[in-house]
C-alpha cells in the first residue's frame, strides 16, 4: 500500500507554541522529580493536578479540549484506560512524538494513571464540527466505512468497535467524533506505514492495512464533519462482540471475538 503521507509536524507549524510546551514540560518533569524526593509528611504542600498537567493543556488545550489547529486532539473524556494505554505506549516507544517520549520517559504507572483519571474526569463541551470541502461521493464513502464498514473486503464498521454513538466504549476504545481531520488522517496514516502500535493482537494495524488511502480520507472527512451528541460519553460496554481481539481491551478484561 503506498504511504500515507503526515500533515506537517505540529513542531514545525508552531514553533511558539512548541516552545511553551518544553517550559511547561521542564516544570512538570521537576515537580514530578520533587514529588519522588519529597518525604511523606510534606506530601501535601505539593501542586494539585491542574498545576501537574501544565505541561499537556499547553497543547491539548483547557481541560484536554484540544486546540483549533487541527492536530492535538481532545483528551478530555476519553476512557480512563485508553488514556493511560497511550501514555504507556508513548513512554514505552509503541507511539512515536518526540516531546511526548521525552514527556513521559522517566514517568511511572503510578503517576500515568493520575493524568488519566484527571483528563478522564474532565468535560467541557465539545465545538461544533468544523465545515467540510469534502465531495458528497466522499462523504458517502466515508459514513459506510464508518457506520458500516465493507463486508466483501473484511473491513468491519467503526462503528463496531468505538461505539454505535462513536463516542468510544468503556473500558479502552476512544471516541472518535469531536477530533480533527488531520490528526485521524495523521493517525490512521502512522498505523499504515507502522509508525504507530499497539498492544499485541493490534486490531487497529490489523484493519487499517486493509483500508486504501482513499477510505482513510473519506473517513476522515466524515468524522470530522459529525457534530458531537449533548453529553457524549463513552457507552459502558461494545453493543456487540468486539469483531476482532484488541490487545488494549484483552488486557482490561474485554476479549474479542
Amino acid at each position: 500500500m503506498a504511504s500515507i503521507p503526515y500533515p506537517l509536524h505540529p513542531a514545525r507549524r508552531h514553533s511558539s507554541k512548541f516552545g511553551r510546551c518544553l517550559a511547561l514540560l521542564a516544570s512538570c518533569l521537576f515537580i514530578h522529580a520533587a514529588q519522588a524526593q519529597t518525604p511523606p509528611a510534606a506530601a501535601g504542600a505539593m501542586p494539585a493536578m491542574p498545576e501537574r498537567v501544565a505541561a499537556c493543556i499547553a497543547c491539548h488545550g483547557k481541560e484536554g479540549r484540544a486546540t483549533p489547529d487541527g492536530y492535538y486532539p481532545r483528551i478530555a473524556g476519553k476512557p480512563e484506560a485508553y488514556l493511560f494505554n497511550q501514555l504507556q505506549n508513548f513512554r514505552d516507544g509503541r507511539r512515536q512524538y518526540p516531546m511526548m517520549n521525552y514527556l513521559l520517559g522517566n514517568l511511572s504507572d503510578d503517576y500515568l494513571h493520575k493524568i488519566a483519571a484527571f483528563f478522564a474526569n474532565e468535560h467541557p463541551p465539545y465545538p461544533p464540527p468544523a465545515a467540510s470541502d469534502a465531495s458528497p461521493a466522499v462523504l458517502q464513502r466515508g459514513r459506510q466505512l464508518v457506520t458500516q464498514g465493507i463486508k466483501e473486503r473484511q473491513i468491519p464498521a467503526c462503528a463496531a468497535c468505538h461505539g454505535t454513538a462513536l463516542t468510544g466504549v468503556q473500558p479502552a476504545i476512544p471516541g472518535l467524533l469531536g477530533l480533527p481531520r488531520d490528526y485521524l488522517n495523521a493517525q490512521l496514516g502512522a498505523w499504515t506505514n507502522g509508525v504507530r502500535k499497539a498492544r499485541t493482537p493490534d486490531c487497529m494495524a490489523t484493519i487499517v492495512h486493509k483500508l486504501t488511502p482513499e477510505d482513510i480520507n473519506a473517513a476522515s472527512n466524515w468524522l470530522a464533519a459529525q457534530p458531537v451528541p449533548q453529553d457524549a460519553a463513552p457507552a459502558a460496554a461494545p453493543p456487540a462482540p468486539l469483531p476482532l481481539a484488541c490487545g488494549s481491551m484483552q488486557q482490561a478484561g474485554v476479549p474479542g471475538q
